[in-house]
C-alpha cells in the first residue's frame, strides 16, 4: 500500500481479461506477479474498448495510477493494490495458445515441453528455475570462500568407452577422427591437480547415451570439485558444510547429522547403496529360522530376508496383500511370491506359510524382526543380490503408501567404504564399481599390486557417496594418483597395455611428473535442485530438457544433416 498514488509503467502478457459492465479488468502477468489492471467505460472509452480486443498473452505495457483495491485478493502479493490505466500500448498480439498458462494447466507433458517457451511462463517452472540459479550461486558463493577455483574444461574430448556410451562429434578437418562429449571432467580435474591448482571446480554439463527415466537426461549437470594433498575426511567435511550451507541459507533448514554407514551395512540392512532412512523396516535375516521345515520355496534359497511392517496386520485385507503379490510379482520387480506373516493385537499368529511352521516357530520370527502386536512381516527369498533389490523396492513402496517418506523431511547419508570392482560372471572380467581412477583403501594398495584373483573382489574403494531421502546426491573418492597403480588397474579392468596407453597415456604419463595425492567429489546438480523442492523429476529444473526419447520436441533434434555437410565431414549415413 506504500505505492499508493503513484504513477507507475508496466509491462508483460495478458493473462486475462473481465467485462463487467462499464468496468474493464485486465490481469497482467509479468515474472514479479500479476498486478491488475483498471479501465472504465465512462472515464475512458476508447481506452477500455482498446483492452477489451486485447487477446490472452498479447504483450502490453500500461501506465496509471497505483491504488487501493476494495475488494483485495489476499492470494496475490500484488492482491492489495490495482492500476488505474491512463494508457495503454499492444506490444505484440499472440495466437491463442495450445493450453492454458496457469500454474495448473490443460497441457500434458509433451505438448508443454514442444512449446516449452511458453511453459515457462507458467509459475511453478519458473520458479524451479530461478531456485536453480540461487542454488547455483549459492554454491559458487560457498566454494569460493573456501579457496576453490572454477575452471572451465573442454567440450570436446577423446572417446572413452569405459562405463555409459559417449556422445561423439566427428571432425571435418580430421576426417575419420572422432571427438567425444565429456561424461564428466575427470581426468581434467585429475590432471588439475598434477597442474598445481589444488583445489578446483566448475558447474558443468555431462553427457550420457543412456536411456532415460525421471532423474536422468542425455545432459545433466554437476557440481565438479577436486582437492590436492587431502584425505577422505578433509573432503567429506567441505562438501557436508556445503550441503549444510545450501539447505539453511535457501530453505532455512538444519541438515543435523550426516551418519556414515559403510556399503556392506547399507545393502544388508537396505538392500540399496542408497537407502532412505527417514523410516526404519530394516532388513530381517531369516536364513537360520527358516531353512530346514520343509518349505521348499525358503530351503533351495540363497537369502530369506524380510521387513516389518508397523501397525499393518489388521488393516491390511487378504485383498490388499494379493494386490501386494502381484506388485512384487511384476516383471519390474521380479520377485516369485510374497509371503506375509500378522501378529495379530490378541497375540495370536496369521501367516500364508502356517502349515510348515508352528506357531512358537513364527513368534519367534516376530521376536527376530521387533515385531509388536498389529505389526506385519513381509518375506521375500531368492538369489541375493537379486532378494536384496527386490525387497528395497518393496520396503520403499510400503513407505510411500504408509506416507513415512515425507518430502519436507531431508535425512542425509555417507555411504563409504564400496568394493573398489565388480565381477561380471557372464562378461567373466572386472569392472570398476565407481570408475577406473579410484584408489583403493591404502592398507589395500598392496593387496591390489600383487593379490590373487579372489583378493581382487574383497578390495575395498576409498570411496564415498553423499545419499539424502534416498536419492545419490554425489559421489567422489582419493584417486589413484600412481602409474604402477593405475596401470594394475587397467590391467584388472581387462584393458590391454596398448588400449591404456591409447585412452589414458595422457594422465599416467601426467603422474610422472610429482602428481600430488588428490580425491574429488562430483554432485548431480540438476537430481540436488529436485530433490531440494521435494520432486522426483529433474526435468522442470532444466531450461530445455529432452523427452523420454532423447528428443527436443521444442526445435525437433536430433535431426538429419544435409549432404553436403556429410561429405565436409567424410560420413556416409546407412540406416537399418
Amino acid at each position: 500500500m506504500g505505492n499508493a498514488g503513484m504513477e507507475v509503467t508496466l509491462s508483460g502478457w495478458v493473462q486475462a481479461s473481465r467485462d463487467l459492465g462499464g468496468m474493464t479488468f485486465i490481469d497482467l502477468r509479468d515474472r514479479y506477479g500479476i498486478t491488475q489492471l483498471v479501465f472504465n467505460m465512462e472515464e475512458d472509452a476508447a481506452l477500455c474498448q482498446q483492452a477489451r480486443k486485447l487477446g490472452r498473452e498479447f504483450v502490453i505495457q500500461a501506465s496509471g495510477i497505483v491504488r487501493e483495491r476494495t475488494s483485495k485478493n489476499p492470494n496475490r502479493p500484488t492482491g492489495d493494490i490495482e492500476i488505474v490505466v491512463k494508457s495503454l500500448r499492444t506490444l505484440n498480439a499472440s495466437k491463442v495458445p495450445p493450453f492454458t498458462i496457469e500454474d495448473e494447466t490443460d497441457g500434458g507433458e509433451e505438448l508443454r515441453m514442444k512449446y516449452r517457451y511458453l511453459d515457462i511462463r507458467r509459475n511453478p517452472v519458473q520458479e524451479k528455475l530461478i531456485f536453480r540459479a540461487r542454488v547455483a550461486l549459492e554454491t559458487r558463493k560457498f566454494l569460493a570462500a573456501e579457496g576453490f577455483i572454477e575452471v572451465e574444461t573442454p567440450n570436446l574430448i577423446k572417446s572413452t568407452p569405459e562405463g555409459a556410451r559417449d556422445f561423439v562429434v566427428p571432425s571435418r578437418v580430421n576426417q575419420g577422427q572422432f571427438y567425444a562429449l565429456p561424461q564428466s571432467p575427470q581426468t581434467f580435474k585429475q590432471i588439475l591437480m598434477v597442474a598445481g591448482m589444488d583445489r578446483y571446480f566448475q558447474i558443468v554439463k555431462c553427457f550420457r547415451d543412456e536411456d532415460l527415466r525421471a532423474d536422468r537426461q542425455p545432459e545433466f549437470t554437476q557440481i565438479d570439485c577436486e582437492m590436492a594433498f587431502v584425505n577422505r575426511e578433509d573432503i567429506l567435511s567441505v562438501f557436508e558444510s556445503l550441503t549444510r550451507h545450501l539447505f539453511h541459507s535457501i530453505l532455512h533448514l538444519d541438515l543435523g547429522e550426516f551418519p556414515r554407514m559403510s556399503y556392506d551395512d547399507a545393502m544388508s540392512r537396505y538392500g540399496s547403496d542408497k537407502p532412505d532412512v527417514r523410516f526404519g523396516m530394516e532388513f530381517v535375516d531369516f536364513n537360520d529360522l527358516a531353512k530346514g521345515k520343509g518349505f521348499s520355496v525358503f530351503d533351495d534359497a540363497e537369502l530369506i530376508v524380510g521387513i516389518c511392517v508397523p501397525g499393518q496386520a489388521e488393516a491390511f485385507s487378504n485383498k490388499m496383500l494379493n494386490d501386494l503379490t502381484e506388485w512384487v510379482k511384476r516383471p519390474q520387480i521380479g520377485a516369485k511370491g510374497l509371503v506375509n506373516l500378522k501378529l495379530q493385537s490378541d497375540g495370536t499368529i496369521k501367516s500364508s506359510i502356517s502349515k510348515y511352521y508352528s506357531d512358537d516357530d513364527l513368534k519367534t520370527w516376530c521376536t527376530r524382526a521387533g515385531a509388536n502386536p498389529n505389526d506385519m512381516i513381509l518375506i521375500l527369498s531368492g538369489e541375493t543380490d537379486r532378494v536384496r533389490k527386490q525387497l528395497n523396492e518393496l520396503r520403499l513402496e510400503m513407505g510411500t503408501r504408509l506416507g513415512l517418506r515425507n518430502p519436507a523431511v531431508y535425512k542425509p547419508l555417507w555411504v563409504v567404504d564400496f568394493p573398489l570392482l565388480e565381477w561380471d560372471e557372464e562378461a567373466e572380467r572386472f569392472h570398476a564399481m565407481h570408475h577406473p581412477f579410484t584408489s583403493p583403501k591404502a592398507n589395500d594398495v598392496e593387496r591390489m599390486l600383487s593379490g590373487d584373483h579372489e583378493t581382487m573382489k574383497n578390495l575395498r574403494a576409498d570411496a564415498y557417496d553423499l545419499v539424502i531421502n534416498g536419492v545419490e546426491i554425489g559421489g567422489g573418492s582419493i584417486r589413484i594418483h600412481d602409474r604402477t597403480l593405475q596401470e594394475k588397474n587397467f590391467k584388472l579392468l581387462g584393458f590391454t597395455t596398448e588400449q591404456a596407453e591409447n585412452q589414458f597415456g595422457f594422465l599416467m604419463g601426467a603422474f610422472e611428473y610429482g602428481a600430488p595425492p588428490h580425491g574429488g567429489i562430483a554432485f548431480g546438480f540438476d537430481r540436488l535442485c529436485a530433490m531440494m523442492k521435494g520432486e522426483t523429476s529433474i526435468r522442470d529444473f532444466i531450461a530445455f530438457p529432452k523427452n523420454n526419447q532423447g528428443r527436443d520436441v521444442m526445435i525437433d533434434a536430433p535431426s538429419t544433416i544435409d549432404a553436403t555437410q556429410l561429405k565436409e565431414l567424410g560420413l556416409k549415413v546407412e540406416t537399418k
